[in-house]
């Protein structure tokens, strides 16, 4: 695709390096970087040839010239930002997950939607070229009716309660972190929004979430069963099962493989797209979106998982100091 939009990007984190690869790959240049520390700035925009370098986001912001900012800072601050960022008048590319809670995410909507600009949220899921195959898949009966999904995520952190990933300031927890992918899996597939959501949880010493259990029914009786841990290793697995068979998903966030098995044994791969290529798949979408008016978008199914996650949470009773 040809570079017509300027892509800027805040925060220098460790995703923001992988996405800046894969913009360069996209659009061949990266308009301008901003980071707290002007240093990690400027080491950042060294390595990725970045003319415009700033230490300050609002200054960033203000830059007429920039089309879409990605944001890869915590998300203990993400809708500050793009808060900031749709009053500025850019595009929002935002990584996972997108807001903290359901009420953030509303007003995000309403904002963009008053300054025509497109927020959209960083989850391969919803790019990744298998799952279009997948859906297209399921939707043509060939599986019978979704009956079952099935998703485990876990994720063996070291015990450290200085870490991001149980720090209740920076929205720590299994649940944001990792529950984000499990979620979307599910609800990728589930033919509506779950109304009945039934959970367990194990906290941390920190009082953010260990590991837990959630169980959803939506009106069409699908069932989706999701486990997540922060202090075990679990395979990322998804399955989705129909009356006549069932997909498996192995390392489903960025998947491009995945194997059908029917009732009578019979098994097919399916195979669509690259897994090196999952953030390209994220950076084509936004561009088609905002140039060529795709219609396409995926924040509804952002706003169904940040829903089902703010449930969650006010059942657990978990809520984070600064909301």
């Amino acid at each position: 695709m040809t570079n017509t939009l300027n892509w800027a990007i805040m925060g220098t984190g460790e995703i923001a390096y992988d996405f800046a690869k894969a913009i360069q790959a996209v659009n061949g240049k990266i308009y301008a970087v901003a980071a707290r520390r002007l240093s990690k700035a400027q080491a950042f925009a060294d390595q990725y040839q970045i003319d415009h370098v700033y230490d300050d986001f609002q200054t960033m912001l203000q830059q007429p010239d920039i089309d879409v900012v990605y944001i890869a800072t915590p998300h203990s601050s993400h809708y500050e930002y793009i808060i900031e960022s749709l009053h500025h008048q850019k595009h929002v590319f935002c990584e996972k997950a997108i807001t903290v809670n359901s009420q953030q995410l509303s007003e995000i909507q309403a904002l963009a939607t008053k300054q025509q600009r497109i927020v959209a949220e960083a989850m391969t899921i919803y790019h990744m070229p298998l799952y279009k195959q997948l859906r297209t898949i399921l939707d043509s009966g060939q599986l019978g009716a979704l009956k079952m999904v099935q998703v485990s995520f876990g994720s063996a952190k070291p015990y450290d309660v200085n870490s991001r990933f149980f720090n209740p300031d920076l929205a720590g927890g299994a649940l944001l972190d990792i529950g984000t992918y499990a979620l979307s899996f599910a609800r990728y597939f589930l033919s509506s929004q779950p109304h009945d959501i039934v959970t367990t949880v194990k906290t941390f010493e920190t009082g953010v979430d260990e590991q837990s259990g959630i169980l959803l029914q939506n009106k069409d009786n699908e069932l989706a069963v999701i486990s997540l841990t922060m202090r075990a290793k679990m395979p990322k697995r998804g399955v989705v099962a129909g009356e006549l068979g069932f997909i498996t998903v192995d390392d489903f966030p960025r998947a491009d493989q995945a194997t059908i098995t029917y009732l009578d044994g019979r098994s097919e791969v399916i195979q669509a797209g690259h897994t090196e290529d999952a953030l390209k798949y994220e950076i084509e979408h936004m561009n088609n979106i905002i140039l060529h008016a795709q219609k396409e978008t995926t924040l509804p199914l952002s706003i169904d998982v940040m829903q089902i996650m703010s449930n969650v949470r006010q059942q657990w009773g978990i809520s984070y100091p600064f909301e």
